[in-house]
């Protein structure tokens, strides 16, 4: 039925009940007694009507902790509409709420710092990683101004000018962020952070493998092209000399073929498509060659011992040897004559160990955290004398890495060093 005739039916009946009513007393009693009884019924439907009003104005108060009041009449209508105007508003408050909870779920699950700002920059809310990255904090700075909280020159120079198309770089407790304002809506806008620490350390990284890759290929050729050149232009040089040039270039292409060599070990242990593929290491077979290889390159200059007490473990046989090579043979080219190198294989609470203790020149300690570094050398002039690529340290650490060991390095400089790889107890 049409809402209207819903209404002033109801109302119409009413009013047509009241004038019969005063008709008929009128009629009985009189005409004044007719008109007063007409205006009585009238002022009882007022104030039932007013009864009415001030219930609805009582639960507009208080729409959430007042009862809807029942009606009569036409306020039957009124109230029916207002309880579902109520329910459905409810209910799309709930749906709110409950995106606004997946919302702040899924933001703070981002590895990007985000913070939500009215127009005047103050803060409404953050993730946790915009708190970790700015030093914000959800619960004390809301409702502060972000410019208060946020105290870098270049920042506040961001803000000023507006912008916000260009990202800023900002330096935060020695992190580099990459920081952008976004405004949407009318009244909003969003602080993004991206910390870029990692990827400018790879890039730098990647950038340093390079130029040192180039120089330590470099070296060699040089030797090479010279010698060659020195061949061409004096054609009837001696014997002895044509045949040290012969042995210094022979050296200097094998230098060149162990760098290579070395490079692609390390691009094959840190590529995803190089699984490792274990097997049960015969350790005694494996240490024993070791030893054998050890002497042969010492040439019997140097004492070198084996101490075996220890299990065999799951691994791949062959990066094993690579690894625990490079530290034998490290011991072995910065060990002095005379001195004495220890290799042990023993089994500790923690689980199997493999060590090497020479007597050597030994490390200073500001050099032993970057020991695993590519090409990184103590001293430039020693490794080139010793044959060394720069690279055997970081082939060790990827090694022990996929075998879920640690290296662990002890050394004082003119006393010796100890290199371990301790591996976890299966």
């Amino acid at each position: 039925m049409n809402p209207q005739l819903l209404f002033w039916v109801p109302a119409a009946l009413r009013l047509t009940f009241v004038l019969l009513a005063a008709a008929v007393i009128g009629y009985f009693f009189g005409l004044t007694a007719g008109f007063a009884a007409g205006l009585l019924f009238l002022l009882v439907l007022v104030i039932v009507q007013l009864k009415y009003l001030y219930l609805l104005s009582g639960w507009l108060d208080h729409p959430d902790s007042e009862k809807l009041p029942d009606g009569w009449g036409a306020w039957t209508d009124v109230f029916s509409r207002l309880y579902r105007l109520r329910r459905d508003d409810e209910r799309n408050r709930k749906e709110l709420g409950e995106w606004l909870t997946r919302f702040r779920q899924a933001m703070s699950l981002l590895p990007d710092g985000v913070a939500i700002m009215d127009d005047v920059l103050f803060l409404e809310w953050c993730n946790p990683t915009a708190e970790k990255h700015l030093g914000l904090s959800n619960t004390r700075d809301k409702g502060m101004r972000v410019t208060n909280l946020i105290r870098d020159p270049a920042f506040i120079d961001y803000i000023i000018l507006g912008r916000y198309e260009q990202p800023l770089t900002l330096n935060v407790k020695d992190r580099k962020l990459v920081v952008q304002i976004i405004p949407f809506e009318n009244r909003r806008q969003i602080l993004v952070t991206h910390d870029v620490t990692d990827s400018e350390r790879i890039d730098m990284m990647r950038r340093d493998f390079i130029a040192n890759a180039s120089h330590e290929l470099r070296t060699p050729l040089t030797v090479i092209n010279g010698f060659l050149e020195i061949a061409q232009a004096q054609p009837d040089l001696e014997q002895s000399i044509r045949m040290s040039h012969l042995k210094l270039m022979i050296e200097q292409g094998q230098r060149m073929q162990n760098l290579i060599e070395d490079m692609l070990t390390l691009t094959r242990l840190e590529s995803i498509d190089y699984p490792l593929r274990t097997e049960q290491v015969n350790i005694c077979n494996l240490l024993d060659q070791l030893l054998r290889e050890a002497n042969a390159l010492s040439g019997g200059r140097h004492t070198i011992t084996l101490a075996l007490d220890g299990p065999n473990i799951e691994g791949n046989t062959d990066e094993l040897r690579s690894a625990f090579g490079n530290l034998v043979t490290n011991a072995i080219r910065y060990t002095p004559e005379g001195g004495h190198i220890h290799i042990k294989w023993q089994q500790t609470e923690k689980g199997p160990q493999f060590s090497v203790q020479d007597s050597g020149i030994g490390i200073r300690a500001e050099h032993i955290a970057r020991l695993t570094e590519r090409f990184y050398r103590v001293d430039k002039s020693r490794s080139r004398e010793t044959q060394g690529t720069g690279l055997g340290l970081a082939i060790v650490k990827h090694v022990l890495l996929r075998h879920k060991a640690t290296l662990a390095i002890e050394s004082e400089e003119g006393k010796g060093s100890t290199f371990s790889a301790f591996f976890r107890q299966s």
